[in-house]
């Protein structure tokens, strides 16, 4: 998780050149979001997991162990300095740690030479947002960051061709998305691997309870419109092609008493100018699932209902009034509304790509065999072998971190924020 002092310094370690067969990676930060990658990474032929960094000994353990039945034997290391400076032939990072060491451990393996793969947020700041930006151009590597959406077969299918080539919605002037989830309890642990205080202390952590649940406090995260909304609030400037113009937003810690971030947050974003002008809304909920998580955008000649989970229904439906849709199903832009139902695997796992879908509706015809983070990093693992384009470069990461961080700025003010179009460059 947290580097132990100040970032690496010193000569790059070698980079395999375009073209390697095999990318050698290591992993920092082994929770449930670092368990994911790994089993993406699994999945993926020519990648090769040398190493493993957690500073908590639960989690090493376990993933070490997963990997060794997979016939991956990586080294294991509490500090992600020290694996700097003991690991030779490594290609990339993936840190998938808390938020608010995002920007320390990325900073230290771009300036290793590594490329960099974050998950999102970039940091629970903006300025140490600004460094990673800054580093990533300086030491010439690439740094992905993990909105997984950009690289989603699915998601480019809808809003590049569908509504923005092809403009299957007309003119899109709202949006909405909200990510709800049932009430839960704080993560507790194995008390035989109860960190020691001062080992917490050493990599910045109050307590226990604090390392276990991060994301509720303010030091270490932006809170759930942060952990939840990026992915989503990621979209709406996708779908729009600019960043909002102006915020506000209401929110409070209304129900979990003893946490410090909001566990409810409803934001209404402004895009574009007087004669553009574009709104969507967003809402994140801690104590009800109802509806789950999705997002939808509306124009004048349709709507689109989209989501990472097949059960949720992806699907457009036609305005009465709106030029013939049929062409589409010819093309195979879109499904038939008579089509026979497709079928899913998701891990072996069948599911019916229309099970939500509504009468009226043609379904988005897109199917997704592989867990959705699988696809954002073959992209970045191309980008090392072959220079392809990272879908999620740190520039564009930045921009959602300015419209989502934000968002709290919003909650605490209780006024309408206005942002200028200087503040999402870096």
């Amino acid at each position: 998780m947290a580097l132990a002092g100040t970032a690496v310094m010193g000569a790059p370690l070698p980079v395999q050149s375009r073209g390697a067969d095999v990318l050698t990676i290591a992993v920092i930060g082994l929770g449930a979001q670092g368990r994911v990658l790994i089993e993406s990474c699994l999945r993926i032929p020519g990648i090769r997991i040398a190493a493993l960094c957690d500073i908590w000994e639960y989690s090493r353990t376990y993933a070490a162990r997963f990997l060794k039945k997979y016939g991956q034997d990586a080294r294991v290391y509490e500090d992600c300095r020290r694996l700097l400076d003991q690991e030779r032939g490594l290609d990339a990072a993936l840190i998938a740690t808390p938020d608010w060491v995002h920007a320390e451990q990325s900073n230290a393996c771009l300036t290793a030479g590594l490329h960099v793969y974050c998950e999102k947020e970039m940091s629970n700041s903006l300025a140490e947002a600004r460094t990673m930006v800054e580093t990533a151009r300086r030491s010439k590597r690439l740094l992905q960051i993990g909105h997984q959406r950009r690289s989603n077969p699915r998601y480019l299918h809808a809003v590049d061709l569908l509504i923005r080539e092809r403009r299957l919605l007309g003119r899109v002037s709202q949006a909405y998305a909200q990510w709800n989830r049932s009430r839960s309890d704080m993560l507790g642990w194995p008390r035989p691997y109860t960190m020691s205080p001062a080992k917490l202390q050493q990599y910045g952590y109050d307590s226990m309870v604090h390392l276990r649940n991060w994301r509720w406090y303010k030091k270490y995260s932006g809170g759930p419109v942060v952990d939840l909304g990026s992915h989503q609030i990621d979209l709406f400037s996708w779908v729009f092609g600019a960043n909002p113009v102006t915020v506000m937003a209401s929110g409070g810690v209304d129900y979990y008493k003893d946490l410090e971030w909001y566990d409810n947050v409803m934001a209404i974003y402004e895009f574009g100018g007087p004669e553009t002008r574009a709104r969507a809304l967003y809402q994140v909920q801690t104590t009800t699932a109802h509806g789950g998580f999705y997002e939808v955008f509306m124009g004048d000649e349709g709507s689109l209902q989209i989501s990472e989970i097949p059960q949720k229904g992806n699907w457009a439906m036609r305005e009465a009034h709106a030029p013939e849709w049929d062409s589409l199903t010819r093309e195979g832009l879109l499904l038939s509304e008579t089509a026979p139902v497709r079928r899913v695997d998701t891990r072996n796992v069948y599911l019916d790509v229309r099970v939500t879908a509504e009468v009226g509706s043609w379904p988005i015809p897109v199917e997704l065999a592989n867990p959705p983070h699988q696809p954002h990093l073959e992209n970045f693992f191309d980008g090392i072998r072959n220079g392809t384009p990272l879908t999620c470069p740190p520039e564009k990461g930045y921009e959602t971190a300015v419209s989502v961080l934000t968002v709290n700025d919003a909650v605490e003010s209780r006024r309408l924020v206005r942002f200028r179009p200087e503040s999402f460059k870096v």
